[in-house]
């Protein structure tokens, strides 16, 4: 780095991710100044379980914010805040004195809440609490996983409603903990990762008490809910102590604010472990009759909230990583596009990883993965193609039913995250889209968007004006695909997700 970069001052993001946490230290033209990295253990101890261990995870938020610091040569004087963004529905809950977890934290993939959100339906079914929360009955949110700690884990019942117990999703854990933790740690959390809790009302951005009560969850339990971008208190330790905490927004949330979607119609879609895609919908929540959530896409001070529509794909960056360690295909992620590029189509085969049940527009977690249509003639080649084609035809399904939705088609797709390094993914997204495929400079929009929020809270920016100005394009793909050859290959598609269905039969 030249000295010319080095001008202060700078903002720090924190990113609590799913397979790892890192650090970016950016500067005013919302360039990265440093990175530093680190994974932590994926923990699977029964089929479909999913955790991670809370403590390794703040460890690590520790060295990696202290790595960045260190690799841009600053001082925490030179940082104007901190913002964070994190892994959403991810649920903790921990001892408010001790600031030890009653157990690790249960992850957004991890389908153990399954027959209790079956259960919690009752009579109604999915979308008991869909008016209120914008969100289908399933054991992705957070809400059933508080509930399933405090039936599982000895004694917990009695020491939440003692007042001794904390819930928070791994933003709220990051704050608590750079707070000052035990020592007068704020507990709070952002509209943001409140709306996936399942347990917030979507239009008074409180917390519900029918809801709490249908679930059984003491109030005691649950941390404040604030603004995305506010100052919440000041980092009491290690290599940002006494900068300002403030900014939260959950990942997905975090890289649209990032890509700059500040208007209605303005979508982006995150390409990581999994995929999401969210549009922005402006300040009024749009119900979903198509298999789409909810959700609050930002709030920005005491401005009005400004709503998103989302669709999430459970399986897409860990499906490539699955071809790499399970099946042994590849050596590393970046072969899938190699080996997908020696051959001209699919072959006939398509691979739906429906590995723990399917997410948008279906919410069916009966389903288990599938590859169809094979025959002798298939090669692995083939079957890496397939597994891009999966990428982007479940983005074309939600794009489908988001239009269904607000009324809105699809001007352009804003993308992000780690695939889209990969440029015959990209092509093969706007082809199955018809739609120019846009990837920004900056491809960390996630931490981006942390930063972002984090800066106009403490008036390092102005306003969202100045932000949109910083956004720059790195590529674009435009469609090449027939409109027949587009169809068919769909049709097909939709053929191989019906053949996914009703695998696991329901364990009365």
């Amino acid at each position: 780095m030249t000295d010319a970069h080095m001008q202060g001052p700078f903002i720090a993001a924190i990113d609590q991710g799913t397979t790892s946490s890192r650090c970016i230290v950016f500067d005013r033209d919302g360039r990265i100044v440093s990175v530093d990295q680190k994974e932590h253990e994926q923990i699977f101890p029964k089929p479909g379980w999913v955790e991670h261990d809370a403590k390794e995870i703040w460890t690590n938020v520790q060295e990696v914010v202290a790595g960045a610091v260190e690799k841009a040569g600053i001082t925490a004087a030179d940082v104007k805040a901190i913002g964070i963004t994190n892994q959403r529905e991810t649920t903790l809950m921990w001892d408010k004195n001790t600031g030890e977890p009653v157990y690790n934290a249960i992850v957004w993939q991890d389908t153990r809440t399954d027959a209790l959100c079956k259960e919690l339906g009752r009579n109604v079914g999915q979308d008991r609490f869909r008016r209120e929360t914008g969100l289908p009955l399933a054991s992705y949110f957070s809400g059933p996983k508080v509930r399933w700690l405090l039936d599982n884990v000895e004694g917990l019942r009695e020491r939440a409603e003692a007042g001794d117990i904390l819930f928070g999703t791994m933003d709220s854990w990051v704050i608590w903990n750079l707070t000052g933790g035990a020592e007068g740690g704020v507990h709070v959390t952002d509209v943001t990762n409140a709306s996936r809790t399942m347990l917030m009302n979507l239009r008074k951005l409180e917390w519900d008490d029918r809801i709490l009560s249908s679930m059984e969850i003491p109030a005691a339990v649950l941390p404040e809910i604030r603004s995305s971008a506010e100052v919440y208190g000041t980092a009491k330790g290690g290599a940002l102590a006494g900068v300002p905490v403030a900014s939260a927004l959950g990942d997905q949330q975090a890289a649209l604010f990032g890509q700059t979607c500040f208007d209605q119609g303005e979508a982006k879609s995150t390409y990581g472990t999994g995929t999401f895609m969210l549009m922005n919908t402006g300040d009024e929540p749009v119900q979903s009759y198509n298999g789409l959530l909810t959700t609050v896409g930002y709030r920005i001070g005491d401005q009005k909230p400004v709503y998103a529509l989302e669709g999430s794909i459970a399986v897409t960056g860990s499906l490539v990583q699955w071809m790499r360690d399970q099946m042994g295909l590849i050596k590393s992620a970046a072969e899938i596009e190699t080996l997908a590029s020696s051959v001209e189509d699919n072959g006939g085969a398509y691979f739906v990883p429906a590995f723990s049940g399917l997410f948008a527009p279906y919410w069916r977690s009966d389903a288990r993965g599938v590859i169809a249509g094979l025959t002798r003639y298939v090669t692995k080649a083939h079957i890496a193609r397939a597994v891009l084609e999966a990428t982007a035809w479940q983005t074309r399904e939600i794009t489908d039913a988001m239009t269904k939705d607000s009324g809105v088609e699809l001007t352009a797709l804003k993308v992000d995250g780690g695939m889209t390094s990969n440029n015959l993914l990209m092509q093969t997204l706007s082809d199955f889209l018809d739609a120019p495929v846009v990837r920004p400079m900056v491809a960390e929009t996630t931490c981006l968007g942390a930063a972002y929020a984090a800066g106009l809270a403490v008036g390092f920016w102005p306003d969202t004006d100045a932000l949109r100005a910083n956004w720059r394009r790195a590529a674009e793909w435009t469609p090449r695909m027939d409109a027949d050859t587009r169809d068919r290959e769909y049709k097909s598609w939709l053929k191989a997700v019906e053949r996914t269905m009703g695998w696991i039969e329901d364990e009365e």
